[in-house]
């Protein structure tokens, strides 16, 4: 089985995932959800670059998450009905309008929408993404965030090209010299995350994406911070071993200075000190879990996942008082 979880997330630098069908695991009105019922909550998960909502990895995530936790209703967040261009969306698209999309799908959808609260599972790129729909607009409300991988403080690297890859350095080239253009910045979704220490000018006059949903310009979103206060857990997971996202400590917040090779952890950065999300205060909640996966980028085993699945996603959880 571990097979199957070995490789998620899709294509280049962030993916290596297969690509074949798969089927919600629950079929609307098979089962209803409320707050009084000993169901799992339904769990929405939003998926990487270079994958699709359709691929059979996911749907092996579902298959571990419903036989985990029985009754688990599983939506996997889609940009396209169509695979093809549900995976093209990972690469292209202005992210502003798309987790716009999701806020409206999640809303509408004739489950999740009744539901009291749902659970989300974010892999790589998809863990952001995530939390950028629970700040925005969290509508059904996330109950628990897991990330595994994610670039909470973006990337300051695109992507390591091998040394005969032409084509591969030539738009890494492109990408460096045209990052803060509109057009690469409403067009391109890793360069909507992408954030350099050392230009930080740059980055917040026109980041896209991630200046705003990590707070950092100066004028604050105060429902940024109060939307992600309602999470019961966020828990994030990083990857010992991985040499995809530079840097790796990304999937904690934390922040990377090339030059010096130095690291500053969240909890000495401003960001948290000032609680720009509320992360401190999550923290002194006991909500913000830093937990650690062996192996490279999205190299997932299926203990890992069962134990996560149990911890975090079961019916048991709902019964804690998240303080």
């Amino acid at each position: 089985m571990v097979g199957l979880f070995a490789s998620i997330l899709g294509l280049n630098a962030l993916a290596s995932a297969a690509f074949l069908p798969q089927k919600p695991l629950v079929a609307p009105g098979e089962h209803s959800i409320s707050a009084a019922s000993s169901s799992p909550l339904p769990l929405v998960v939003w998926h990487g670059l270079g994958d699709n909502y359709k691929a059979d990895g996911l749907r092996s995530i579902g298959d571990l998450a419903n036989s985990t936790n029985p009754g688990t209703y599983t939506y996997y967040i889609r940009l396209d009905d169509d695979p093809s261009a549900d995976r093209t969306a990972t690469f292209l698209g202005n992210l502003t309008e798309q987790v716009q999309k999701v806020c409206h799908d999640l809303a509408t959808h004739p489950v999740l929408s009744q539901a009291p609260a749902i659970n989300g599972l974010g892999f790589s790129q998809g863990g952001q993404f995530l939390r950028a729909y629970v700040q925005r607009c969290n509508k059904p409300p996330v109950h628990t965030l897991v990330t595994f991988g994610s670039q909470h403080n973006g990337i300051s690297e695109f992507q390591n090209c091998a040394n005969n890859d032409w084509i591969c350095q030539s738009w890494d080239g492109y990408l460096k010299r045209n990052t803060w253009t509109n057009f690469v910045q409403s067009r391109l979704v890793p360069a909507q995350y992408f954030r350099n220490p050392e230009d930080l000018e740059g980055y917040l006059d026109n980041s896209n994406f991630l200046a705003d949903i990590n707070n950092e310009r100066e004028t604050k979103n105060a429902t940024y911070k109060t939307n992600l206060k309602k999470l019961k857990k966020f828990v994030m997971y990083m990857f010992l071993e991985d040499t995809t996202v530079v840097p790796k400590e990304s999937a904690y917040f934390a922040d990377y200075n090339k030059t010096s090779d130095e690291i500053t952890w969240l909890k000495d950065r401003e960001m948290y000190k000032e609680d720009w999300l509320g992360l401190k205060w999550l923290d002194g909640k006991k909500r913000l879990v830093f937990e650690v996966a062996d192996g490279g980028h999205m190299q997932l085993s299926e203990e890992l996942l069962k134990d996560t699945f149990k911890r975090y996603f079961g019916a048991n959880s709902l019964r804690e008082d998240g303080n």
